[in-house]
């Protein structure tokens, strides 16, 4: 009887082959090691490509001219940087050293490459060098240049972070947004020309994806100009050697740096906005900290206490006048009080808000919870958007929010992950786009889509809840989050408190017999 063998594709055996070699070396810190060899093999075969070109065009005395490479955005390798040398060397005992240096060496030839490159990590983390000698080998199997239309080291580059990602899991994944929420973001706003900025860039898969978004609808990628910000050093470097390897011009700004307190990209105006911002992140301001920054100008203060509405607010004040974002928050901000209602009050009142749209749970996998899609829109006009062959046309309603419930869309993934299939983005793509364009299809559907007016949105004291307008018939939806996470939180303090005194009963019962116990 015959079986059906799932072929592992060429990505999945390199991961596999990669990972066997890790060692007792953290996830954290071999992504490093292996996504910088990757580097280092893909910017090796472009110079032997390139050295190859000008071979065969006869200018055999220009093969070790810098400027002959990088006219061609091809990154200059001096001989001890390239990736045929680092393979000579790989079983020597400092090989460990000479990656490092070659790294060190592309760095200081490329100032594009400034601050992308893994800084020691080779020789620092002390790799047993028979584990560091196969993984070169492994990494040498990438063919760069096999189907170069398709971007091969882009997909092997991207399948490796999501990888590492999953690896990481809670709490150390965050320089990784899940491809197919990526790809939503990209369909629904549609960055096709202009500048598209993201506040906390991580890795830069929105930037990735907006490429391939304006490719995959025959646009011209040079009409795109790219800012980010990421906090984190080692995350900005892969993010800067992720559009590196895709050939993608990007300002990242001058080093990794604190977006509130560090803002790279002052005076920016972006035309798309994409981001997945830290969720409900604690004491990112002091007290006093901040609070005449010109970015909450027209609103109140965002709260110490969670920087959600810091996030929105700093997308904001950056959207150009027809400017449209697009990033994912927690769902705590959809409702609330305090400074968080205020502001969500004005933005609702000056009609940014265009769309709420909740995701299922397990979809990313640094936590479990159900999170939200928001889409901001200042644009106040027709619009028409053409990209290649392609034109739309379309209106922001501004009487109107349109509220989208994807729970119960979705595929698994990797066992306990769910994700969006490509048909299922293009319907969820299709409604939002239908319900933009004058004289379009769209229709409410029960338990997935609901055009709420301002007014009902008014009357229901501001809440961004997509339960409290989206019509539910099979489930049992018609909670109020508000009222239902106030009775959790209750439960939670008095199960707390009788924890309390039942530990304070055993430390009196043990204190009587003469022991003393801390619990």
């Amino acid at each position: 009887m015959s079986k059906n063998i799932k072929t592992k594709s060429i990505e999945e055996s390199l991961w596999d082959s990669a990972n066997k070699l890790r060692g007792s070396v953290e996830s954290a810190e071999y992504k490093h090691v292996v996504l910088g060899l990757i580097f280092l093999k893909y910017a090796g075969d472009k110079f032997e490509e390139r050295k190859q070109e000008l071979i065969a065009e006869g200018k055999d005395k220009y093969v070790e001219m810098k400027d002959f490479y990088t006219m061609k955005n091809v990154f200059f390798l001096e001989e001890s940087s390239r990736w045929s040398y680092i393979i000579s060397q790989a079983k020597q005992d400092d090989i460990a050293l000479k990656i490092d240096s070659a790294l060190h060496q592309i760095e200081k030839n490329n100032p594009i490459l400034k601050g992308a490159l893994p800084d020691n990590y080779f020789s620092r983390l002390g790799l047993d060098k028979s584990k560091l000698s196969a993984l070169l080998d492994t990494i040498n199997l990438i063919d760069t240049q096999q189907d170069k239309s398709q971007d091969f080291i882009g997909r092997v580059y991207e399948y490796f972070l999501g990888k590492f990602a999953l690896k990481e899991g809670k709490g150390k994944g965050e320089f990784y947004t899940p491809k197919s929420i990526v790809n939503l973001i990209a369909e629904l706003i549609q960055p096709y020309k202009g500048i598209i900025y993201d506040p906390a860039c991580g890795s830069g898969g929105m930037f990735v994806q907006s490429i391939k978004f304006i490719e995959a609808h025959n646009g011209n990628k040079k009409e795109v100009s790219i800012y980010g910000q990421e906090l984190t050093n080692t995350t900005y470097k892969l993010g800067k050697m992720n559009l590196a390897i895709r050939g993608i011009s990007a300002n990242l700004g001058e080093r990794a740096a604190d977006t509130f307190h560090r803002d790279q990209h002052p005076d920016l105006k972006a035309d798309y906005i994409m981001a997945n911002p830290p969720f409900n992140q604690k004491a990112w301001r002091a007290e006093d900290e901040l609070q005449d920054d010109p970015r909450w100008k027209g609103y109140d203060v965002p709260p110490k206490s969670n920087a959600n509405y810091a996030w929105i607010l700093n997308m904001v004040s950056k959207l150009s006048v027809n400017g449209v974002a697009g990033f994912i928050l927690a769902n705590g901000a959809l409702s609330g009080g305090g400074e968080e209602y205020k502001i969500r009050k004005k933005l609702i009142d000056n009609k940014l808000i265009e769309a709420i749209i909740i995701l299922p749970r397990n979809m990313f996998y640094t936590t479990d919870i159900s999170v939200t899609l928001w889409i901001l829109n200042r644009n106040k006009k027709e619009q028409e958007k053409k990209i290649g062959d392609i034109t739309w046309k379309y209106r922001k309603r501004e009487d109107e929010i349109l509220f989208m419930d994807l729970r119960q869309i979705g595929i698994p993934f990797e066992k306990k992950y769910i994700q969006f299939s490509e048909e299922q983005v293009n319907r969820i793509s299709n409604t939002f786009h239908q319900w933009q364009s004058e004289g379009g299809e769209y229709e409410e559907e029960a338990e997935y889509s609901y055009a709420a007016k301002i007014e009902e949105v008014i009357k229901k004291d501001y809440s961004l809840v997509p339960s409290k307008y989206i019509e539910f018939i099979n489930r049992d939806e018609n909670i109020d989050f508000d009222e239902k996470m106030n009775g959790l939180q209750s439960e939670l303090t008095d199960l707390l408190q009788k924890q309390v005194e039942s530990n304070s009963k055993l430390q009196e019962v043990f204190k009587n017999l003469g022991y003393e116990i801390k619990l």
